[in-house]
């Protein structure tokens, strides 16, 4: 088959680099190669992302720029808690995907709006949040984000650190990477993110060398059908394949790859039933934290709904590279779901 792949981000690179010794694949990408930006916080588990990248045969292990010990959560009136890592990791996102890009045929400053891909057989729709091909939602939900690039002397912390917002609208994330280097950014639902960020900065004064801002959908794929219009499909974060608590979409949008590539094989039209099924728990998380968000959340009524995001970590414990325990995810619901106290930065 002849494939187009919109988007030359982690998933649409990866699906391409899955499909392409069976299919003739093209990828269409808006950015200029020589000016090529990785956006996100390049934070993953090393677990997961070495067998997604055993896949295509790349060493994950080349990538990576520091793995994580512990993380430290800081919670209102000053208190804070650590929770143990197992293979949370930064990585080189940027090389990552350019190193995928050189094994495609790549065509950038490629604009896909109004693009005509009649010479295709099918089309990914896999722009992220802008969701270029695939019809617009009526109802969209999502995160507005920004992040710095920093450098530090003297950083504020060695490792991993997070400081959620009030109503759980969102965090601080603070993301090492290396020689000095940092990812410090916020996203936050109720627009808070940009004012603490600038603060947090100017408090632990950094130097900032970088800035990126883009919004990230929080939407499930329950959410986002049309997963399938013609012969346009979505992939990765384009249909909701994006954790709605935690904002995680490397290894959800690659895990969509996979399902895809699985599903040309076997079978077309089980893609959109199979992507409902891999990410029915995200719809789960997702109405437990618009709960929150609306502050209607009942403890006794929702608690399905409250554990769902403990229950689908826990037991991925290293595919999230993470320790996960209940006492640790009680104590930010309880300090957040009202909005009490204020983030200390």
């Amino acid at each position: 088959m002849r494939i187009a792949v919109a988007g030359g981000g982690v998933a649409g690179s990866y699906l391409a680099c899955l499909l392409s010794e069976a299919h003739e694949v093209a990828v269409f990408e808006r950015q200029r190669r020589e000016r090529f930006k990785a956006v996100c916080a390049w934070g993953t588990s090393k677990h997961e992302m070495r067998r997604l990248s055993s896949r295509i045969g790349l060493n994950f292990d080349e990538y990576i720029l520091h793995e994580g010990k512990e993380m430290i959560v800081k919670l209102p009136r000053g208190e804070e808690f650590s929770i143990k890592l197992k293979g949370l990791c930064t990585f080189d996102k940027k090389r990552f995907i350019l190193d995928m890009h050189e094994r495609l045929k790549v065509k950038y400053d490629f604009d896909v709006r109004g693009a005509q891909f009649s010479d295709y057989n099918l089309v990914v729709d896999s722009t992220g949040f802008h969701r270029v091909l695939l019809p617009k939602l009526r109802r969209d939900y999502f995160i507005p984000t920004v992040e710095y690039l920093v450098k530090y002397s003297n950083a504020p912390f060695e490792d991993f650190c997070l400081i959620p917002f009030a109503y759980l609208g969102g965090f601080i994330w603070f993301f090492p990477l290396s020689n000095g280097l940092f990812h410090v950014g916020a996203g936050d639902y109720f627009g808070r993110h940009r004012k603490a960020l600038d603060e947090f900065v100017s408090k632990h004064r950094g130097e900032v060398m970088d800035v990126l801002g883009h919004p990230v959908r929080i939407s499930p794929p329950k959410l986002c059908e049309p997963l399938v219009n013609g012969n346009v499909v979505g992939v990765g974060e384009s249909i909701g394949a994006v954790h709605p608590v935690i904002g995680e979409g490397i290894i959800p949008g690659m895990q969509c790859a996979e399902l895809f590539a699985e599903s040309l094989e076997s079978g077309l039209e089980r893609y959109p039933a199979k992507v409902l099924k891999h990410f029915a728990v995200f719809h789960d998380i997702f109405q437990f934290i618009r709960k929150v968000h609306n502050s209607t959340l009942n403890y006794f009524r929702d608690w399905k709904l409250l554990l769902s995001p403990y229950f689908y970590m826990k037991l991925r414990e290293e595919r999230f590279g993470m320790q996960i325990r209940l006492r640790d995810w009680m104590r930010i619901v309880n300090a957040y779901r009202r909005g009490d106290g204020s983030t200390k930065i």
